[in-house]
């Protein structure tokens, strides 16, 4: 490697390759490891969005096992960034996943940052510190290690004579350390910040001699030390640690949620239970919001000001504005909820669903592409169903839109100040006019002009003694 011209750019670009090519035999999933959700995103989402954020462009995911949904998924996660895939054909070691993203940066000079993706609690801030120090050093490399009590099975940080504090020489794996050697507990945790130019030249060199027969990238270390210092910055082993198995993802899950949730808490939110609220990373929550115990709050739902969530609602890519009340176990999926309304316990409000303010909406009360306007009120066991709803309505219990003939879909619309009467069907399409009324146990087939009384129940027949009749006849 001496021979090899090392020249280095200070604040050149940066690329960032993610290495998401790995099967993970100890998850015992068809599905690739890097695609299990930690708290809905895919695991690879979290490394690849740091990435991001530190101004990597372009990201070059490295792929192997399942390519194609693989892609699919980052894809979907960051659909506005600059994505170069690489495909890794064979699982010949890390060294040889990262030079297979070679060709996707071809054209890129500059800083290569180095990521897993199956780690997924690796923080902003140390990457950030990882760049200071590559900026600050005089070598090609720069490295992120950890000091674990029990540093078993990782790749020790081997210093110039065995000193803490020393240059950095290399880096060896467990398998292959000395005796001495697996006495340090300084570890790598395998991020690196690399200049492009020795990345590739180096990773040419690298030849599979070591216990596994695998290319290995930590190779890198020892070729770096001989053109100039190593740099290095200190992680908590907590940010670092993989996952391999799903008691580790599960694990992994509890620390970023309770890093989520104590970033709400310190933001001015209330949450009754943290250790039961499960906050996905992308949801907003607006200052003096109380959130109950067991709510689960995913994809990018944003929550206003002065809001209160009851104990196990879930809400999903859904908004609800200022000062609104959810309350117990109430369920949302893409609706939007304006301020100051008032929902649940148990209501259930599916896409499309959008409330003007000040609407109330009971127990067992669904609605499906809805659009109620303001102070609106369905209170009881109702289901509305691609309708128009005016302000001002009042609908009863047990009243239903009749939607769908068996092939079609059809709506139901509700003028202003409209009153339906409990346990109405009203059949799509139909309108009910401004300020009409539905009787109680009426089935709408025609529309009502506005102002009207639509009645459909049949007269009532009272018939006088027929109980001590039938029971003589038991007799």
């Amino acid at each position: 490697m001496s021979h090899f011209l090392f020249l280095r750019c200070m604040s050149s670009p940066l690329a960032a390759v993610v290495l998401c090519a790995g099967k993970g035999t100890r998850m015992k999933s068809e599905k690739a490891k890097v695609l299990h959700p930690l708290l809905g995103r895919p695991l690879c989402a979290y490394p690849l969005k740091r990435a991001l954020e530190l101004g990597a462009s372009p990201l070059v995911p490295v792929v192997g096992h399942q390519a194609a949904e693989v892609e699919q998924a980052i894809r979907a996660q960051l659909p506005s960034a600059t994505l170069r895939f690489a495909l890794q054909q064979e699982q010949r070691g890390t060294a040889d996943a990262v030079r297979s993203a070679e060709g996707a940066l071809k054209e890129f000079s500059g800083r290569v940052l180095i990521l897993y993706g199956d780690v997924p609690l690796l923080r902003r801030e140390t990457l950030e510190a990882l760049v200071a120090a590559y900026e600050a050093g005089k070598g090609p490399l720069a490295l992120v290690s950890t000091v674990l009590e029990d540093p078993t099975g990782y790749g020790r940080v081997i210093r110039e004579g065995g000193k803490e504090g020393g240059q950095i020489a290399r880096i060896v794996e467990h398998k292959d350390c000395t005796p001495e050697q697996r006495a340090v507990r300084e570890c790598n945790a395998g991020i690196y910040l690399v200049e492009s130019s020795f990345l590739w030249r180096a990773l040419a060199e690298i030849r599979p001699q070591n216990a596994q027969g695998e290319y290995y990238l930590t190779d890198l270390v020892e070729l770096a030390a001989r053109l100039g210092p190593v740099a290095s910055v200190e992680a908590d082993a907590t940010e670092m640690a993989g996952v391999n198995d799903r008691v580790e993802l599960a694990a992994r899950a509890r620390v970023m949620q309770q890093r989520i949730n104590e970033r709400h808490m310190r933001a001015g939110v209330t949450l009754l239970d943290p250790a039961t609220t499960f906050i996905e990373d992308d949801v907003t929550l607006g200052p003096d919001t109380e959130v109950g115990p067991l709510v689960t709050l995913a994809a990018g739902t944003v929550v206003g000001r002065d809001v209160t969530i009851g104990q196990g609602c879930v809400l999903t890519a859904s908004t609800v504005a200022d000062g609104t009340s959810i309350k117990p176990y109430s369920v949302f999926e893409e609706a939007r909820v304006g301020e100051r309304c008032i929902i649940g316990p148990f209501s259930r409000l599916r896409p499309g669903t959008e409330l003007a303010e000040e609407v109330h909406l009971g127990n067992f009360v669904e609605t499906k592409k809805a659009r109620i306007g303001k102070g609106s009120k369905a209170s009881h066991l109702t289901y509305l169903g691609d309708a128009k709803i005016g302000a001002g309505v009042n609908v009863g219990a047990g009243t239903i839109t009749c939607n769908y003939d068996g092939v079609n879909k059809h709506v139901t619309e509700l003028g202003d100040g409209v009153f339906i009467g409990s346990d109405t069907q009203l059949v799509a399409p139909v309108s009910v006019g401004d300020g009409a009324y539905v009787g109680a146990g009426t089935t709408v087939t025609k529309n009502v002009p506005p102002g009207s009384l639509a009645v459909s129940r049949v007269p009532q027949v009272n018939k006088e003694g027929w109980v001590a009749r039938k029971k003589a006849k038991q007799g």
